[in-house]
């Protein structure tokens, strides 16, 4: 695939998250109860973000994590006959707590459901909550985020590909065709 356009850079990535961070701040009406979860890979990485720039709003710290939901996918079956589910984990407590997921591109919603899937293993949340970094529609599953960095509409042979400084050397949102 090749890049078609480039969607956002560092300083706009920066800024939704910062623009994120006071949203999921106002909302909950402050940060208690509130813990962040990752999706990994890159929706860790920016869940780290997102905790310390809510850290740098509130001055206080919150209990961050990841999921590795691979073993919560519909589509399981796909990767082996017999596939090993491994138990969620994190090293805080979810119940009774405010779950913000968080992840880089919602599209089909088959990850989101996972997700939930994955933290309802771990115990009954008070609420869960989702922030991502771009929408780009094509919903599968009725899920919808909570939180919206960037809503850019694709086509269904268009792909978006959050690059982040961690895993690829840089940071931007690019649509690739």
């Amino acid at each position: 695939m090749s890049v078609k356009a480039k969607l956002m850079d560092e300083c706009a990535i920066k800024r939704a998250l910062m623009r994120l961070a006071h949203e999921i701040n106002e909302k909950n009406k402050g940060t208690s109860d509130i813990v962040l979860v990752g999706i990994k890979r890159r929706g860790e990485t920016l869940a780290e973000i997102l905790c310390a720039n809510l850290e740098s709003i509130e001055g206080k710290a919150l209990p961050c994590g990841s999921l590795d939901i691979k073993y919560y996918r519909d589509d399981l079956t796909h990767i082996s006959d017999s596939p090993v589910v491994k138990a969620a984990e994190l090293p805080f407590s979810i119940v009774g707590k405010k779950v913000i997921l968080v992840d880089d591109v919602l599209y089909t919603g088959r990850t989101v459901r996972a997700a939930i899937e994955a933290v309802f293993s771990l115990g009954r949340p008070r609420s869960i909550q989702l922030a991502v970094l771009v929408d780009r529609g094509h919903r599968d599953l009725p899920i919808r985020a909570d939180y919206v960095g960037k809503n850019i509409p694709t086509s269904h042979s268009e792909r978006v590909e959050v690059r982040l400084i961690k895993y690829d050397g840089e940071d931007g949102v690019y649509l690739l065709d």
